[in-house]
């Protein structure tokens, strides 16, 4: 882990953004000796499922769209 003063930091904020992300390496930002703040990179998140992901693993029994389950709630009855 990278140690930098804050003074060094917030004059160079941008550029040690950039080389956190690079190099996945975390900077620990001291104050007088004490750390104050850890920049981490952000892993990247897969955010979109791919298609057919759940196939054969599930199966849709019924109407999907005309699913009646007034039976399971007391409060309708």
């Amino acid at each position: 882990m990278k140690k930098v003063v804050v003074s060094e930091f917030k004059a160079k904020c941008i550029a040690f953004l950039r080389e956190a992300q690079e190099t996945g390496e975390s900077i620990l930002v001291t104050r007088r000796g004490q750390p104050i703040a850890r920049v981490e990179p952000v892993r990247k998140v897969r955010s979109e499922r791919p298609l057919g992901v759940f196939r054969g693993r599930m199966k849709l029994r019924g109407d999907v769209v005309q699913a009646d389950s007034s039976a399971d709630w007391e409060a309708l009855e």
